[in-house]
């Protein structure tokens, strides 16, 4: 024992007996099942200031010493704890891993952040047992470094002597737990566009196997170094390395949020206020004109309904899935970033750049232990019990788009890849943006044929909006002197800001600020997000189900015919349900009431008028979205079909000439040529048609 490390053993036997006394005896009660005495690190401050000094500058020795002390602490029952550790928790010294510095090495310090990766937990030897396979005795060596030690001075019986050979004998060596983690920055606390940078993690005995990646956690250890190998001998360059002493998990919920008692007064108080909606309607993104509909939705997005667990095992989801579709240039992008700002915990990706394993999880070789694999969450995963917005999910890869089907229904992520099996938990909300195909929008085209996005998937979102750039006088001259209002705002402001000769008065700075300055603050607004999602579970009304129930069989029935399209399915009543009880949650209200249900009937009906109508007949088709062709369409398709038949049937080789077919669809049928030869091209790119050549069609 160094001279520290006995000076301070008195003090720590002190110490463990004044405060941790009944701690110390449950821990025997329950040694060997229980290894770790927790300690508060303040504790130990009001204990004595200059030990916990001691502690942050030197954890290498007082750890040990501490853990030396509690084993020699008389107790009151036969129990020796050998193996037992001393954990200490809440220390002071965060650092964030990007700052950490050489300064910091062998110091005490505390790292926060999100586990990226975890290797399988395995074990490690800590004391060898060898045999001398000559005389059969045993010499037991420490190993402590990571090269594993043999006994250098040979054999240590003295008739012997001899430099081996030597076995190792597991049964008679000691062996303790050890895992390998990676913990990053949360995405939260990052400054844009900087990368996110880890840290490796050591933890061992009874540190392991408690996490998994997508967990936040705080990491109290001690920072190592470690010499990098190269192939011509070691390099001058050490990798820092965070060796565990305890780990605190933070709830996975928004309480990174701190929610003050002055601010939970501000929440109760806004959600009294009658005016409530209107207020969280403006505070979405007031930079933006208008769209008070699509506002509203997000708005709801952000609180989200309630998630069901039912007996049998299976979960309803709670998120609502939103997209918009339009034009270019209408501030879609715009939206999507305010509403990831407003998220208590928002991932923003854009649809080009991520790939599937980007967006949901990836199978990585690991270079922390002998490039075995492991597994890498993406940013679904990153975004969990939160919001993730993807932008132009049009050009996504096809593979990539169907990875997302799954995360959308089940709020689950499987892979399975390179002999590993796992399913990872994504239970955030999906906010996409896409583009029309040709660009600009077409209003007399369905609405999948302009997305080049499977139907499946579409099918999948609760609400589709339609941005729509038309030219209007009135709304044109609003919507620029809006722009240029907050132009003018933010000129002032930053001149203001960064020139000292400035004339311009604060007063002044502020009124001119006022039409684009969010009723509620973004911190406000995401704290009462935060405390109704966590809060408020509310329950429907019996009058507002009987409304719901109503609104969605009226709405069948009109598909009873025998040559009407099915206007709704049950995916659109789940969202009006998700809607409604969002809905519940901005009022923090634990009832949905009639009124509820009848705003998110006016949302779901002005998106299913947008999006759900055959273009040709103006009745609601499901099949729209669903299977991306109309019923009207499948029925000429169905006419053209028969058509090419009885035309080819007149000529040799059963090839039909295409003119003609136009003719007989356009005068029998009313048919006209644009929309005969659409579906001809489809009916070929389905492989229903051949084209020998190209005035000629065949039926395969």
């Amino acid at each position: 024992m160094t001279e520290r490390e006995s000076k301070w053993d008195e003090k720590l036997k002190r110490f463990f007996k004044d405060y941790y006394w009944n701690e110390i005896l449950q821990l025997a009660n329950e040694y060997p099942d229980q290894r770790s005495l927790i300690v508060d690190f303040t504790d130990i401050e009001k204990f004595d200031r200059e030990l916990s000094k001691e502690f942050l500058e030197h954890p290498g020795e007082l750890i040990p010493a501490a853990e030396a002390a509690l084993k020699e602490i008389d107790l009151p029952v036969e129990k020796n704890l050998e193996q037992a550790h001393v954990r200490i928790v809440k220390i002071p010294n965060r650092v964030s891993i990007r700052e950490l510095r050489s300064k910091h090495l062998s110091r005490f310090v505390a790292v926060e952040g999100m586990i990226r990766k975890a290797t399988e937990v395995r074990p490690r030897i800590t004391k060898a047992a060898f045999q001398c396979l000559r005389c059969g005795h045993l010499t037991i060596v420490e190993q402590n470094s990571f090269k594993f030690e043999e006994p250098f001075g040979g054999c240590e019986n003295d008739t012997c002597g001899k430099k081996g050979p030597f076995k190792v004998i597991i049964e008679e060596s000691t062996f303790v737990d050890a895992q390998k983690l990676q913990i990053q920055e949360s995405p939260e606390n990052l400054k844009g566009g900087s990368q996110p940078q880890s840290l490796e993690v050591d933890s061992e005995d009874d540190l392991t196997g408690n996490v998994t990646p997508g967990d936040r956690v705080i990491i109290n250890g001690i920072l190592k170094s470690r010499q990098r190998t190269l192939r011509d001998g070691k390099s001058t360059f050490y990798d820092l390395v965070l060796e565990a002493n305890s780990i605190e998990q933070l709830d996975k919920d928004f309480d990174e949020l701190e929610i003050t008692p002055e601010d939970e007064e501000k929440i109760l108080e806004l959600s009294r206020d009658p005016e409530i909606y209107d207020k969280i309607i403006h505070s979405v993104a007031p930079s933006i004109y208008g769209y008070e509909d699509i506002k509203e939705a997000l708005a709801l997005q952000l609180f989200s309904g309630v998630v069901k667990n039912l007996p049998d095992g299976s979960r309803i989801r709670g998120d609502i899935h939103i997209m918009l579709v339009g034009d270019p240039g209408i501030a879609k992008s715009q939206l999507l970033r305010y509403v990831v700002k407003l998220s208590p915990r928002g991932v923003f990706t854009s649809g080009r750049s991520a790939s599937a394993s980007g967006l949901t999880a990836a199978a990585v070789k690991d270079d922390l232990n002998d490039g075995r694999w492991t597994i890498e969450g993406g940013a679904l995963v990153m975004a969990d019990m939160g919001i993730a917005a993807v932008d132009e999910m049009d050009k996504m890869k096809a593979e990539d788009k169907s990875a997302l089907h799954e995360a959308m229904e089940q709020q689950t992520i499987s892979i399975a890849k390179a002999g590993i099996i796992a399913t990872l938990k994504s239970r955030c909300a999906l906010l996409g943006a896409a583009n029309p195909k040709y660009g600009r929008f077409d209003r007399y085209e369905g609405l999948a044929e302009q997305i080049s996005m499977p139907p499946a998937l579409l099918s999948r979102f609760d609400l589709i909006f339609v941005l729509l750039d038309t030219p209007n006088y009135a709304q044109d001259s609003r919507i620029a002197s809006h722009i240029l209002q907050s132009h003018y705002a933010g000129e002032l402001f930053e001149q203001r800001e960064k020139l000292p000769s400035s004339q311009i008065t604060e007063d002044f700075v502020d009124a001119e600020m006022e039409a684009i300055e969010p009723v509620i603050q973004a911190d406000l607004m995401r704290k009462y997000v935060a405390y109704a999602r966590k809060n408020v579970f509310p329950v429907m009304e019996e009058d507002a189900r009987a409304h719901l129930i109503k609104f969605y069989t009226d709405l069948r029935k009109t598909g009873e015919g025998k040559n009407t399209p099915v206007p709704v399915t049950a995916r659109q009543l789940e969202a009006l349900v998700r809607l409604s009880e969002a809905s519940a949650r901005v009022r923090l209200s634990n009832t949905v009431t009639l009124e509820d249900t009848k705003r998110t009937i006016r949302i779901v009906m002005n998106c299913l008028k947008n999006v759900g109508v055959d273009p040709e007949t103006g009745a609601l088709d499901a099949d729209i979205i669903a299977s991306g062709t109309s019923m009207s369409q499948r029925n000429k398709i169905k006419i053209l079909k028969e058509i090419i038949k009885k035309v080819s049937e007149k000529y040799p080789g059963a090839k039909a000439p295409l003119e003609e077919v136009y003719a007989i669809a356009e005068k029998e049928h009313g048919i006209d040529r644009t929309h005969a030869e659409e579906n001809i091209r489809k009916m070929k790119q389905r492989g229903d048609l051949l084209s020998p050549d190209q005035n000629h069609v065949r039926l395969v």
